[in-house]
Order: C-alpha cells, then sequence, then structure tokens
C-alpha cells in the first residue's frame, strides 16, 4: 500500500526538550523532524503530537514546537498515544493511515504503532524520523514494528507518496523546497 495524503496524518511522538539531548543522533532526530512537519504543513496534511509526562520530560523541544500547527499537542501518562486517548487515535473512526516520527523508538514509538496496527491503522514508520538513546534499541523497535505490520520508510518515501506525480506546481515547489 502506497501512503495516500487525503487518508493520513503525521504523527510526532514524544520529542520533548529534556530526552532529546540524551537520544543518540539527536540533532539529526531533529532535523528530520522538522522537515516531516514543514512537508506536512505544505501540503495540508494533518499533523498530530503528543507529550509524555510534560511535567518530568518537559514541554515539546522548542526548535519541533515552533513548526506544530497550534492546539496539536496532547498530554499523555501512557507511554502509547493510543492508550493515552490522544487525538481519539483510540477510536476506529477517522484517519486510515499515520505517519510516525518520534521518540524513543523502543517505548513511546513502538507502543504506539503496536497498538495503531490492533486497531486497523495503516502505519508508516520514518527510518531517520525516530530514534532512542541508544542504536541498538532503535534497530529492534524497527524490527519489531516491521514484523507487526508496520511499513518501515524513508522521509523521501513520504513525500512522494503523498505527491504522487510529478506534473504539478506543487510537486516543483516541494521538489525545489524540500528535495534538493
Amino acid at each position: 500500500m502506497l501512503i495516500d495524503a487525503k487518508q493520513s496524518a503525521l504523527l510526532v511522538v514524544d520529542v520533548q526538550g529534556k530526552l532529546v539531548p540524551a537520544i543518540s543522533g539527536w540533532q539529526a532526530l531533529l532535523d528530520q523532524v522538522v522537515w516531516l512537519i514543514r512537508l506536512a504543513r505544505r501540503m495540508e496534511i494533518p499533523v498530530l503530537a503528543c507529550e509524555q509526562y510534560p511535567q518530568g520530560l518537559g514541554p515539546t523541544h522548542p526548535v519541533v514546537a515552533a513548526e506544530l500547527p497550534d492546539g496539536c499537542i496532547a498530554g499523555k501518562l501512557h507511554f502509547s498515544a493510543v492508550a493515552g486517548a490522544g487525538h481519539g487515535l483510540d477510536k476506529s473512526a477517522g484517519t486510515g493511515q499515520l505517519v510516525v516520527c518520534g521518540m524513543e523508538a523502543h517505548v513511546c514509538v513502538l507502543q504506539t504503532v503496536m497498538e495503531l496496527l490492533e486497531g486497523g491503522k495503516q502505519v508508516f514508520v520514518v527510518e531517520e524520523g525516530v530514534g532512542s538513546r541508544r542504536d541498538s534499541d532503535k534497530a529492534l523497535a524497527l524490527a519489531r514494528m516491521r514484523d507487526a505490520g508496520a511499513s518501515i520508510v524513508s522521509r523521501e518515501m513520504v513525500a512522494f507518496e503523498w505527491l504522487r506525480k510529478a506534473d504539478s506546481d506543487l510537486f516543483r515547489e516541494i521538489s525545489r523546497n524540500f528535495l534538493r
């Protein structure tokens, strides 16, 4: 299955200020998440975000928060954004596909993805858009999510699948501003 711009949303999981510096390759991760948010917003794809226990882990990292639409962040105490019922992700209605990025890959991202899959959603995890403190935890999480039915994709896969064709002004703009 391809990612369909009309049926999908971008979900940004727990990119929070106090935890970011502990993530392996954290600066690259922030860059990827910001790129995905900007792309989604330019293409008018809904963007959702969540924060795990913000009293302890702090709010969404300011670089990411500056790119998010107003009011799109849901707080949660469960590791899974589905169990936490943020954005109604626990209901079967609504967006059929979710493109997921964030952290940590082996905890909150993994549990969210597994429950989205259990709920019948099609899930696409952006490989360079997720991170963990240890690279081995990220690798294990990606393998487990793939085995469970999630598609592991690159950011360019997301862009080209959302676009679908090259003969438009939007494609030329995205190509010029995001794909070079």
